[in-house]
């Protein structure tokens, strides 16, 4: 069975962090482990704690993982400090960790904040060359890139700019009123749109978690990395049109598992 390591904060909620990514990468048919960044307090509507680990109690995380079960891939989620980025960047180069998938989570779908301001900077230097995939949603490929992005034009400039100047590929996700639910995978000095269609779905909690954790499943399976996003791709789809809520109000939408019925009959395991 092939496996994956996910570096990222908890939920508690469950829709987000490494709640969807254990749940993502287990209905894709993939050994699922984790090394927690930090603890939050959360729902659907807002961030309201985060609770660090320490860099060495990270270490120790990552350590324990890779000199038993080593993962065929790693999803990076939320990491909040420069720290933490520096012992995971470090970590990876000592293990030589391969099918890295770098989702630069910088503002909860909620609008809370998840990143300080600095470790933006070390998330350019230390994380993103080492990643095989970057999935930067339209905000956050902003601020890699250094530029606004209002249309589809802006967003191949900007895909561009990050993989060339980090020399990884990057998946520009759509959506934020730039196009329906078009994303954009540049890699190796070639583009490709992966066409969708926006689902009226309000709960959305997550999804960048399970888009990129379901990534990492695919390149973990030994898939190329045009193929493991369209089937990302579909799987995410997928679980928004099951329409699963779970919650008073606008209640989580629980991505990650909203599929195990349909999806798990066709996963690899």
């Amino acid at each position: 069975m092939k496996t994956a390591l996910s570096i990222a904060g908890s939920d508690c909620s469950g829709g987000a962090g490494i709640q969807a990514d254990l749940k993502t990468m287990t209905m894709n048919g993939i050994y699922a482990m984790s090394a927690i960044t930090a603890l939050t307090a959360q729902n659907t509507t807002g961030v309201t704690g985060i609770m660090e680990a320490t860099p060495d109690f990270l270490k120790q995380q990552i350590d324990m993982i890779f000199t038993d079960i080593r993962p065929d891939a790693v999803k990076i989620g939320m990491v909040s400090s420069s720290a933490l980025i520096e012992t995971i960047a470090e970590s990876l180069c000592q293990y030589q960790a391969e099918n890295i998938v770098v989702d630069p989570v910088m503002v909860a779908t909620s609008g809370s904040s998840l990143m300080e301001s600095d470790a933006v900077v070390t998330l350019k230097k230390e994380l993103l060359p080492l990643a095989a995939v970057v999935t930067p949603n339209i905000p956050e490929a902003e601020v890699l890139s250094g530029m606004k992005i209002q249309n589809e034009e802006e967003m191949t400039i900007a895909a561009k700019k990050i993989g060339d100047t980090y020399g990884c590929a990057v998946l520009l996700k759509g959506g934020h009123s730039v196009n329906d639910a078009n994303d954009l995978l540049y890699a190796d000095g070639k583009l490709k749109w992966f066409y969708g269609k926006r689902i009226n779905n309000p709960n959305t909690h997550g999804t960048g978690c399970t888009l990129s954790s379901a990534i990492a499943s695919n390149l973990a399976k030994g898939y190329d990395l045009e193929t493991a996003v369209q089937r990302a791709k579909e799987y995410i789809s997928g679980a928004l049109a099951a329409m699963l809520d779970l919650g008073k109000g606008s209640g989580p939408m629980n991505h990650a598992f909203a599929l195990q019925g349909e999806f798990a009959k066709e996963a690899d395991v």
